[in-house]
């Protein structure tokens, strides 16, 4: 049972070698002729296998969806606030609602979809989402819409994984490493993409739009799921979910990010922001203590004590965090301070998404040559730079002056840092522990963005005012705040990670993390 429920955690590790520039051994390996004979000719597989580009299109489409509905939900921030009278740091709770359900139970859903079934949990998973789609789109209320985005953060947390984990299943050889190579490009351009849809459809319809539109297309993947997805064999297994231990988490990590937003309004030591961050603190002690005593857990907690997997977990939090808040602050700035409308900021945010995928793209050079400490130390300080040009933003600025030059080095920066941590993270990793540990970096990466969000945007939140000229002086705060952040993040790297001459070597021997050419 054990070896199977990682099977999941497993695809996650080749999806992110993939996504990262990398190649995987088992990605690239060719299939022997008898295996793929006995594969096309396997009942259902063989349906699947006539049928895998459709099949590869419709779990992409999944996953383009899942992604969508951050990105795009972050333009149309100021008119869904207006509407809702959404004020300070609560705005924050339209995408951490989602980002921290997502996230927090990532592993969770991927343990599900190996003991349940992958079209089982797909297709609930798929269900889930819908109806909270709708539920977001006819919310007429703050609460009302919190509740159904975290509604749809479950239902991703279901469907992504078994999206990955079908994929994983349905090819072999070089077909699953292309397969691979799309479902991570889709990830990569799921942010340009979100920011144009949002843009569009906020400017020339509403808000509510951008939730709306995801019901014919979630009913079109339902029945072609139906159809393509081969149908599960096995019958549910519910022993070895670990529900316990991702209620815990879920709820210990909601507990901080309420503590966080709520700080300002509430006071930072008053009694109810004590007690409710402590008790979330509290809480994520108690599920390292569960963990470490559950027969399967969803993570080892020992191997945080590895500086490459603890200190880039940490790394990774920070670097996640300074991405949502960059694309938080910055909408908030064009849309609220300059008066951009929805359309021409989601146009403003394609250079910062060219400028992040060239800072990938040369990620995985880069480390191959000089391992991580050096290049990530020179992402954050990169980063911190373009947080503090952004930092000069003001009542009267402009985009082409004050907005664009540190967008493009933030970008930069980050799109490297980003690479740079998941290649420390899965080089640490041992070998039989690589699917859980890229999980980890993948749960690191939504969890990060949520704290981030809810500290960026109390401190944006800080003059009282987050619409109108005078909301430029809580915003340039919140960027400073991200540049002490990287900075912060820069001496840690230099401090924890290994150097070149041990990294390297190392990095060469693990075909789960070498970069390609």
């Amino acid at each position: 049972m054990r070896a199977r429920s990682h099977t999941f955690l497993s695809a996650l590790t080749r999806a992110a070698a993939i996504h990262h520039g990398r190649k995987t051994a088992t990605a690239t390996a060719a299939t022997p002729p008898s295996r793929r004979y006995e594969h096309g000719r396997s009942g259902s597989e063989s349906s699947a296998g006539n049928g895998r580009g459709v099949l590869l299109f419709v779990l992409l489409i999944a996953q383009l969806m899942v992604i969508l509905d951050i990105t795009a939900v972050n333009i149309a921030l100021p008119s869904l606030a207006k509407d809702l009278q959404l004020t300070g740091s609560n705005v924050s709770w339209t995408i951490t609602s989602y980002s921290l359900i997502f996230g927090s139970l990532l592993l969770f859903g991927g343990r599900a979809a190996d003991l349940l079934g992958r079209r089982r949990m797909f297709l609930t998973g798929l269900g889930i989402f819908t109806a909270s789609s709708f539920a977001s789109a006819m919310a007429g209320t703050a609460a009302t819409l919190f509740a159904a985005r975290a509604g749809q953060g479950l239902g991703a947390a279901m469907l992504s994984p078994a999206a990955l984990a079908i994929i994983m299943t349905a090819f072999q050889g070089n077909q699953r490493a292309k397969a691979l190579a799309a479902w991570g490009a889709v990830g990569g351009a799921g942010a340009a993409i979100g920011v144009l849809v949002g843009g569009l459809l906020t400017e020339y319809a509403d808000w509510r739009t951008i939730f709306y539109v995801n019901l014919p297309v979630a009913a079109a993947l339902a029945i072609a799921a139906l159809r393509i997805v081969p149908a599960d064999t096995q019958k549910p297994r519910w022993r070895g979910l670990d529900l316990s231990g991702a209620v815990l988490a879920t709820t210990s990590l909601g507990a901080i990010v309420f503590a966080i937003t709520q700080g300002q309004s509430a006071g930072w030591t008053s009694l109810q922001t004590l007690l409710v961050g402590l008790g979330g603190l509290a809480g994520l002690a108690g599920f390292a203590a569960l963990e470490r005593r559950a027969n399967a857990p969803l993570l080892r907690i020992e191997r945080l004590a590895d500086r490459a997997v603890g200190g880039g977990l940490f790394l990774m939090l920070a670097a996640a965090g300074s991405i949502f808040g960059l694309f938080l602050l910055s909408s908030l700035y064009l849309q609220n301070v300059l008066g951009m409308g929805p359309l021409a900021t989601g146009l403003a945010f394609i250079p910062l998404a060219l400028a992040a995928g060239i800072g990938a793209h040369a990620a995985g050079h880069i480390v191959n040559r000089h391992g991580v400490r050096g290049p990530l130390t020179g992402a954050f300080v990169i980063t911190a730079a373009g947080m503090t040009l952004l930092a000069h933003v003001g009542e009267t600025g402009s985009y082409l002056r004050d907005v664009l030059p540190g967008m493009l080095v933030a970008g930069l920066g980050l799109g490297s840092a980003v690479v740079s941590v998941s290649i420390a993270i899965l080089t640490g990793a041992r070998h039989e522990e690589t699917g859980m540990i890229s999980g980890l970096n993948a749960t690191g990466h939504e969890i990060g963005g949520t704290i981030g969000i809810a500290i960026f945007s109390t401190i944006a939140a800080g003059t009282g005012i987050l619409a109108g000229p005078h909301a430029a002086a809580g915003i340039s705060h919140a960027f400073i705040a991200a540049a002490l952040l990287a900075s912060v993040a820069g001496l840690v790297a230099l401090a924890v990670l290994p150097t070149a001459r041990h990294f390297v070597p190392k990095l060469r021997l693990n075909p789960l993390a070498m970069p390609a050419h």
